[in-house]
């Protein structure tokens, strides 16, 4: 919906919003607000398909060899173990709210302790990792052109920026379709070269845990295994990507609700199972080929399985797969990146500014800041800026993970129900400023040695120590009393059918004339009407917010069945 299709609307009500919602939601895939029963079509094994589509990215290899080649197997797989049971732990309940309610991790974290504005500061360290990691794989799918096309790395990144643009375009059918029909092959090129290599060769295996990195000590050591769980816990943000998908699941049904558990656990929390193969595949093949590729580029994934490629195939074919290879798995995680930071952008620009430009803007934006870090060569400098980032991610995801789990499901503190709508929520809610701010400083400063060089490897495990205890213990002290802002939206009929998943039953907003479905509804302390989530996010003048209610602290709410 352009501008002009909104004045006629609002041109005999009091002041709203001066930039209206976008007419075709689909194209935009609800950027800012829940997504619609009526959009949802997909089953929920397409939905985890699609998903996990995302976690084809070759930069788990490059990772997985890193630690390794630095700190020897035995604790690059204990790093690689510690890491995951983190993730997959903090992942689960965000994963769960997504697919129950149908929002996106912003949408999570603003009602999960961090408040309206609170979780801009989030939102903007999401789309950090979105564009980072495009660069990361970006480099890695450059590295495959040289290698068999002879393109210069420059070109090599611009074709890779360039060609997510018209697939990521529009948004989750066109993804879903890539997803799908893609996955197959990519898992083929993937696991191939390393069935081949263990079957025919089994010295491969004793060599590649027998393998003791630079430091040359085959023991398992605190440290080292701290800082490699540190890199790889830097993927911990990566349940935001999955969540951009799985807030299109469908509603959980008695029919369905054997798949759609699967489909939530496989898709959330799940991804970091591929991950952590991936990352050990990584290892195993950069132990393959360290004699004849060198340290350097044996961390390199084209470098990987172009060794691999050569023991089982003839010689032309070997590199030609390979850069096959690269390209379906670059193609399949920076479409996702793409899509999920243009969420990420937007949310934050439009709670900001009160203007929607509309979510295209922002995916030029990210695809612009993931091409400077290629240029830049960010790829030599890989572990050291994951393991900066890490805190950052870590800190976030614990204390949403810790608000959903310890505050609304033990000390019923924070409510149960996600909310995200404007004037529901408070602007800034301590618990998850104050504890996101405090873990993520602390461990940046462990990080950099501030403390010690003793305590730098245990910057990861202070940010998610810290940001577990600070999180119940400032809702504890503040008594819950920020979450809400209100506890009416001023509509009588209920956010929830009677098997607990968001209603189905639709309203037209006053403002942009559009039908929207109940949970993305409000009162207007206006007129006798309802306004939605879109149009509340633009409203500059505040004519379309309900006035500030005491607070009520939440006492037990049914739980979903």
């Amino acid at each position: 919906m352009t501008q002009a299709d909104v004045e006629p609307a609002v041109a005999a009500e009091p002041p709203g919003p001066s930039d209206g919602p976008a007419a075709k939601e689909t194209l935009e895939d609800y950027t800012l607000r829940f997504a619609p029963r009526s959009y949802r079509r997909w089953t929920p094994m397409v939905v985890a398909t699609t998903a996990l589509g995302g976690i084809a990215y070759m930069a788990d290899f490059s990772i997985g060899a890193g630690i390794g080649l630095a700190h020897g197997t035995g604790n690059a797989l204990a790093a690689i173990l510690v890491a995951a049971v983190v993730i997959f732990v903090t992942g689960f309940p965000l994963a769960y709210y997504a697919a129950r309610y149908n929002i996106d991790l912003d949408l999570i974290t603003r009602g999960s302790g961090f408040g309206y504005y609170g979780s801009v500061l989030t939102s903007v360290i999401f789309a950090s990792f979105t564009f980072i990691f495009f660069a990361l794989e970006g480099s890695i799918m450059a590295q495959g052109l040289r290698l068999g096309l002879g393109l210069p790395l420059w070109l090599g990144y611009l074709v890779a920026t360039f060609l997510v643009i018209p697939l990521v375009v529009y948004g989750m059918k066109a993804l879903s379709t890539l997803q799908v029909w893609t996955t197959p092959l990519w898992l083929l090129l993937m696991v191939g070269p390393l069935a081949y290599l263990v079957a025919t060769d089994p010295g491969t295996v004793h060599r590649f845990l027998s393998y003791a990195g630079t430091d040359g000590d085959v023991g398992l050591g605190a440290a080292p295994v701290l800082l490699g769980a540190g890199v790889c816990l830097s993927l911990i943000a990566q349940i935001g990507e999955q969540i951009d998908y799985l807030r299109f699941m469908p509603p959980k049904t008695a029919a369905n609700r054997r798949s759609w558990w699967t489909a939530v656990v496989m898709a959330g929390p799940g991804w970091v199972v591929l991950g952590a193969l991936k990352q050990a595949i990584g290892l195993f093949l950069a132990v393959y080929v360290l004699a004849q590729a060198g340290p350097a580029a044996a961390t390199e994934p084209i470098r990987q399985f172009t060794g691999a490629f050569a023991a089982m195939l003839p010689s032309w074919l070997v590199v030609p797969l390979a850069v096959a290879l690269v390209v379906i798995s670059q193609i399949k995680i920076n479409v996702t990146n793409a899509y999920s930071g243009s969420l990420a952008w937007t949310n934050s620009f439009t709670r900001i500014t009160r203007r929607y430009p509309g979510r295209m803007v922002f995916v030029l934006a990210n695809l612009a800041c993931a091409l400077a870090l290629m240029e830049a060569d960010m790829f030599r400098f890989l572990n050291s800026v994951l393991g900066f980032y890490s805190n950052c991610a870590i800190a976030w995801v614990v204390t949403v993970a810790t608000d959903i789990l310890v505050n609304k499901y033990l000390l019923r503190l924070s409510p149960h129900a996600p909310e995200f709508r404007r004037g529901m929520l408070y602007a800034v809610n301590p618990v998850g400023v104050v504890s996101f701010t405090a873990a993520s400083g602390l461990s940046i400063a462990l990080y950099f040695g501030a403390l010690g060089d003793a305590l730098q490897p245990y910057s990861p495990v202070a940010a998610a120590l810290i940001a577990a205890v600070l999180t119940p213990l400032t809702a504890v002290v503040t008594r819950g009393k920020y979450y809400l802002r209100r506890t009416d939206d001023g509509i009588d009929a209920p956010r929830l059918d009677a098997d607990g998943n968001p209603s189905a039953e639709t309203a037209t907003c006053h403002v942009c004339r559009q039908d929207f479905e109940r949970p993305d509804l409000a009162a207007c302390p206006a007129h006798d009407a309802v306004v939605c989530s879109l149009c509340l996010s633009t409203d500059r003048t505040g004519a379309h917010l309900l006035p500030a209610a005491p607070p009520v602290r939440p006492g037990p709410a049914p739980r979903p069945r």
